[in-house]
Protein backbone atom coordinates (compact mmCIF):
# COMPACT_ATOMS: atom_id res chain seq x y z
CA UNK A 1 0.00 0.00 0.00
CA UNK A 2 1.60 3.64 -0.92
CA UNK A 3 0.47 7.02 -0.15
CA UNK A 4 -1.33 7.90 -3.92
CA UNK A 5 0.10 11.34 -4.38
CA UNK A 6 3.11 13.57 -4.82
CA UNK A 7 3.40 15.84 -1.68
CA UNK A 8 4.65 19.12 -1.81
CA UNK A 9 5.30 18.37 1.83
CA UNK A 10 5.27 15.67 4.56
CA UNK A 11 4.10 17.07 8.07
CA UNK A 12 4.56 15.62 11.51
CA UNK A 13 3.40 16.25 14.96
CA UNK A 14 6.66 15.99 16.77
CA UNK A 15 6.30 14.75 20.64
CA UNK A 16 4.71 11.49 20.70
CA UNK A 17 4.77 10.58 17.13
CA UNK A 18 8.50 10.83 16.55
CA UNK A 19 9.90 11.86 20.10
CA UNK A 20 8.98 9.17 22.96
CA UNK A 21 7.31 12.06 25.03
CA UNK A 22 7.18 10.12 28.68
CA UNK A 23 5.39 13.38 30.26
CA UNK A 24 2.73 11.33 32.31
CA UNK A 25 5.20 9.28 33.58
CA UNK A 26 7.29 12.04 34.43
CA UNK A 27 4.86 14.14 36.37
CA UNK A 28 4.53 10.45 38.57
CA UNK A 29 8.15 10.48 39.33
CA UNK A 30 8.24 14.35 39.81
CA UNK A 31 5.45 14.07 42.61
CA UNK A 32 6.77 11.04 44.51
CA UNK A 33 5.01 9.53 47.44
CA UNK A 34 2.25 12.42 46.96
CA UNK A 35 0.78 10.42 44.64
CA UNK A 36 -0.82 6.94 45.87
CA UNK A 37 0.46 4.16 43.57
CA UNK A 38 -3.37 3.48 43.35
CA UNK A 39 -4.34 6.63 41.54
CA UNK A 40 -1.48 6.86 39.26
CA UNK A 41 -3.04 4.99 36.20
CA UNK A 42 -6.30 7.67 36.56
CA UNK A 43 -4.39 10.23 37.23
CA UNK A 44 -1.96 9.53 34.19
CA UNK A 45 -5.09 9.85 32.00
CA UNK A 46 -6.82 12.73 33.69
CA UNK A 47 -3.98 14.32 33.47
CA UNK A 48 -4.22 13.76 29.57
CA UNK A 49 -7.37 14.91 29.49
CA UNK A 50 -6.61 18.06 31.31
CA UNK A 51 -4.01 19.00 28.67
CA UNK A 52 -5.93 18.71 25.74
CA UNK A 53 -8.46 20.81 27.31
CA UNK A 54 -5.98 23.35 28.41
CA UNK A 55 -4.31 23.56 24.79
CA UNK A 56 -8.21 24.04 23.60
CA UNK A 57 -8.40 28.05 24.69
CA UNK A 58 -6.29 31.01 24.20
CA UNK A 59 -2.73 30.77 24.08
CA UNK A 60 -0.38 30.67 26.54
CA UNK A 61 3.28 29.61 26.92
CA UNK A 62 3.46 25.59 27.21
CA UNK A 63 4.96 25.69 30.32
CA UNK A 64 1.80 27.35 31.72
CA UNK A 65 -0.15 24.51 30.06
CA UNK A 66 2.21 22.13 31.86
CA UNK A 67 1.72 23.39 35.53
CA UNK A 68 -2.58 24.81 34.77
CA UNK A 69 -3.37 21.23 34.23
CA UNK A 70 -1.64 19.40 36.62
CA UNK A 71 -2.57 21.97 39.47
CA UNK A 72 -6.29 20.48 38.16
CA UNK A 73 -4.93 17.03 38.00
CA UNK A 74 -3.88 17.24 41.71
CA UNK A 75 -6.85 19.21 43.01
CA UNK A 76 -9.46 16.39 41.55
CA UNK A 77 -7.72 13.83 43.01
CA UNK A 78 -6.51 15.63 46.28
CA UNK A 79 -2.74 15.67 45.59
CA UNK A 80 -0.64 18.21 46.93
CA UNK A 81 0.79 20.64 43.52
CA UNK A 82 3.76 22.38 44.30
CA UNK A 83 4.75 24.90 41.73
CA UNK A 84 8.21 23.29 41.68
CA UNK A 85 6.40 20.33 40.06
CA UNK A 86 6.28 21.80 36.75
CA UNK A 87 9.09 23.64 36.20
CA UNK A 88 10.55 20.46 36.98
CA UNK A 89 8.95 18.78 33.94
CA UNK A 90 9.01 21.45 31.63
CA UNK A 91 12.79 21.47 32.12
CA UNK A 92 13.28 17.77 31.29
CA UNK A 93 11.17 17.81 28.12
CA UNK A 94 14.47 18.70 25.87
CA UNK A 95 16.24 15.78 26.98
CA UNK A 96 13.91 13.70 25.19
CA UNK A 97 14.68 11.83 22.21
CA UNK A 98 13.56 9.84 19.58
CA UNK A 99 11.47 6.55 19.10
CA UNK A 100 13.78 3.52 17.80
CA UNK A 101 14.36 4.09 13.72
CA UNK A 102 12.68 7.50 13.80
CA UNK A 103 15.65 9.12 12.73
CA UNK A 104 16.14 6.34 9.98
CA UNK A 105 12.75 6.49 8.65
CA UNK A 106 12.84 10.14 8.47
CA UNK A 107 16.19 10.45 6.65
CA UNK A 108 15.20 8.22 3.77
CA UNK A 109 12.18 10.04 3.92
CA UNK A 110 13.89 13.32 3.11
CA UNK A 111 15.57 11.90 -0.03
CA UNK A 112 11.99 11.90 -1.95
CA UNK A 113 10.14 14.81 -0.08
CA UNK A 114 11.02 17.66 2.26
CA UNK A 115 9.76 17.48 5.63
CA UNK A 116 7.84 19.65 8.24
CA UNK A 117 7.28 19.83 11.88
CA UNK A 118 3.91 21.73 13.45
CA UNK A 119 3.95 21.04 17.63
CA UNK A 120 2.58 22.07 20.09
CA UNK A 121 5.95 23.29 21.66
CA UNK A 122 6.84 26.59 22.57
CA UNK A 123 10.09 27.62 20.08
CA UNK A 124 12.46 26.72 22.28
CA UNK A 125 11.89 23.23 22.97
CA UNK A 126 11.35 22.49 19.34
CA UNK A 127 14.55 23.25 18.46
CA UNK A 128 16.31 21.42 20.47
CA UNK A 129 13.52 18.65 20.25
CA UNK A 130 14.03 18.55 16.62
CA UNK A 131 17.76 18.96 16.59
CA UNK A 132 17.34 15.34 18.78
CA UNK A 133 15.83 13.64 15.91
CA UNK A 134 18.71 13.90 13.54
CA UNK A 135 17.02 14.77 10.14
CA UNK A 136 16.14 17.36 8.08
CA UNK A 137 13.32 19.16 8.25
CA UNK A 138 12.64 22.44 5.93
CA UNK A 139 10.58 23.97 8.83
CA UNK A 140 9.54 23.51 11.97
CA UNK A 141 6.57 25.52 13.43
CA UNK A 142 5.99 25.37 17.16
CA UNK A 143 2.32 26.77 18.82
CA UNK A 144 4.21 29.35 20.39
CA UNK A 145 4.88 30.84 16.78
CA UNK A 146 1.08 29.69 15.83
CA UNK A 147 -0.29 31.78 18.86
CA UNK A 148 -2.73 28.59 19.34
CA UNK A 149 -1.92 24.64 19.97
CA UNK A 150 -3.53 21.62 17.97
CA UNK A 151 -6.52 20.42 17.85
CA UNK A 152 -7.29 23.50 17.12
CA UNK A 153 -7.54 24.85 13.49
CA UNK A 154 -6.12 27.70 13.48
CA UNK A 155 -3.10 25.78 13.74
CA UNK A 156 -3.81 24.09 10.44
CA UNK A 157 -4.54 27.40 8.73
CA UNK A 158 -0.98 29.25 9.93
CA UNK A 159 0.64 25.76 8.54
CA UNK A 160 -0.98 26.13 4.96
CA UNK A 161 -0.36 30.07 5.26
CA UNK A 162 3.69 29.07 6.03
CA UNK A 163 4.09 26.34 3.41
CA UNK A 164 2.45 28.05 0.81
CA UNK A 165 0.66 24.77 -0.02
CA UNK A 166 -3.10 23.60 0.21
CA UNK A 167 -4.50 20.65 1.78
CA UNK A 168 -3.93 18.06 -1.14
CA UNK A 169 -0.43 19.11 -1.39
CA UNK A 170 0.40 18.08 1.97
CA UNK A 171 0.76 14.50 3.61
CA UNK A 172 0.29 14.34 7.84
CA UNK A 173 1.67 12.27 10.15
CA UNK A 174 1.05 11.80 14.03
CA UNK A 175 0.31 9.29 16.72
CA UNK A 176 -2.76 10.71 17.92
CA UNK A 177 -6.17 11.15 16.20
CA UNK A 178 -7.16 13.41 18.86
CA UNK A 179 -4.98 16.56 18.67
CA UNK A 180 -3.68 15.76 14.70
CA UNK A 181 -5.59 13.29 12.49
CA UNK A 182 -9.53 14.91 13.51
CA UNK A 183 -8.59 18.72 12.76
CA UNK A 184 -6.34 17.52 9.51
CA UNK A 185 -9.31 15.28 8.63
CA UNK A 186 -11.39 18.49 9.39
CA UNK A 187 -9.18 20.82 7.32
CA UNK A 188 -9.22 18.56 4.26
CA UNK A 189 -5.84 17.06 4.53
CA UNK A 190 -7.30 13.93 2.53
CA UNK A 191 -3.72 11.86 3.30
CA UNK A 192 -2.61 11.35 6.50
CA UNK A 193 -0.66 8.80 7.99
CA UNK A 194 -1.56 7.15 11.89
CA UNK A 195 1.64 6.01 13.29
CA UNK A 196 -0.29 3.63 15.90
CA UNK A 197 1.63 3.80 19.45
CA UNK A 198 -0.86 2.33 21.44
CA UNK A 199 -1.70 5.14 23.25
CA UNK A 200 -5.13 6.01 21.85
CA UNK A 201 -7.57 4.29 20.01
CA UNK A 202 -7.73 3.66 16.12
CA UNK A 203 -10.16 5.74 14.24
CA UNK A 204 -9.70 4.47 10.70
CA UNK A 205 -12.88 6.47 9.95
CA UNK A 206 -10.90 9.59 9.17
CA UNK A 207 -9.21 8.23 6.60
CA UNK A 208 -5.35 7.45 7.13
CA UNK A 209 -3.30 4.74 6.41
CA UNK A 210 -1.93 3.01 9.91
CA UNK A 211 1.23 1.73 10.21
CA UNK A 212 2.47 0.26 14.24
CA UNK A 213 6.29 0.10 12.69
CA UNK A 214 7.96 3.84 11.51
CA UNK A 215 10.51 1.99 9.35
CA UNK A 216 7.07 0.99 7.04
CA UNK A 217 6.58 5.27 6.50
CA UNK A 218 9.66 5.16 3.61
CA UNK A 219 7.66 2.67 1.93
CA UNK A 220 4.37 4.38 1.86
CA UNK A 221 6.24 6.86 -0.42
CA UNK A 222 7.16 4.12 -2.82
CA UNK A 223 10.39 4.06 -1.46
CA UNK A 224 12.52 0.67 -1.26
CA UNK A 225 13.05 -1.59 1.44
CA UNK A 226 16.43 -0.64 3.38
CA UNK A 227 18.31 -3.86 3.03
CA UNK A 228 18.55 -6.40 5.72
CA UNK A 229 21.87 -5.96 7.64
Amino acid sequence: MTIDTNPKFVSFDMNGTLIHFPIGETIQRVLGDRLPPELADDFRRAGSSYRIDECTGEYKPFHQIIADSMRRTCARFGVEYREADARAVYEEIPSWGPYPGVTEALNRLAEAVPLVIITNSDTAHAMRLSANLQAPFEVVITAEQMGVYKPRLRAFEYMFDKLGATPDEIVHVSASPMYDLRPAAVMGIKNKVYVDRGFEQDEHWLGYERITDIAELPVLFGLPRPAAS
